[in-house]
């Protein structure tokens, strides 16, 4: 939990540039140094001590056109490993590309994590699926609000740990449809509405409880709770709840 917790907490810091504020509260996690890139409107945090390298992606802010964009274009494109991935994740994650891979080259013997929320989440996704050869340790990914990102070859293809947290109503996790052949990569960590961890919960378990969220948010006068719930902010809220308030 304290792993998930401090990926959760660099996937909502992302979001802001890079400050001497931030860089402080990043290196408190245990990290030396942290870099910013930034192009053409995609945007990540390398993070980096002597044994360790994070790569955290920004999702997608509405003021950014390219990131609307890209959360539209669904068709698939063919993956550099295997399988076929959204188009427009893809697209986002190839601006970044040419940096990420020479980091990536000169500290692939350190433990490897990934991180983002949203399409942050499925740039990560996608970028770990292509560096899992690179590094020679074991990558871990963690993702909150991922949306779908790739088809079954992809999936069965992407061999690394994954932390994939769902929060209750996240609309963004239910897109694309299945029925376009999207698959969920990860394993399943399901927040309910009480913010308690629910691993084992079956398709009719999981309506109810996402129900249970609607209703008690229409009552509220809460009408877009899928939006609400995909809140990096509010997947911080419930982890540290979990943790028992303790920060990272």
């Amino acid at each position: 939990m304290q792993n998930d917790l401090k990926h959760c907490r660099l996937s909502d810091l992302v979001y802001n540039d890079l400050s001497a504020k931030i860089r402080k509260e990043i290196c408190k996690m245990g990290y030396d140094t942290v870099k910013f890139i930034d192009v053409d409107g995609a945007q990540a945090y390398v993070c980096k001590s002597e044994t360790q390298i994070t790569f955290v992606f920004r999702g997608t802010e509405p003021k950014e056109a390219s990131d609307v964009v890209a959360d539209l274009k669904a068709w698939k494109e063919k993956s550099r490993v295997a399988g076929r991935v959204h188009d427009g994740f893809y697209g986002e994650l190839e601006k970044l590309w040419d940096k990420i891979y020479f980091i990536a080259m000169k500290n692939r013997n350190k433990e490897c994590t990934i991180t983002g929320h949203s399409l942050g989440a499925a740039m990560a996704t996608i970028c770990a699926a292509r560096l899992q050869k690179v590094f020679n340790t074991e990558i871990v990914l963690y993702t909150f609000g991922s949306p779908r990102v790739g088809n079954k070859e992809f999936v069965d293809n992407l061999n690394v740990e994954h932390h994939r947290w769902v929060n209750n109503n996240d609309a963004v996790t239910k897109v694309p449809p299945i029925w376009l052949f999207y698959k969920h990569h990860g394993m399943l960590n399901y927040l309910n509405y009480y913010g308690k961890v629910r691993d084992g919960y079956s398709f009719y378990q999981r309506i109810k409880d996402m129900l249970r969220g609607r209703i008690r948010a229409i009552k509220k006068w809460q009408f877009f709770k899928g939006v609400y719930d995909h809140s990096i902010t509010n997947y911080e809220k419930k982890l540290l709840k979990l943790k028992g308030g303790s920060k990272v």
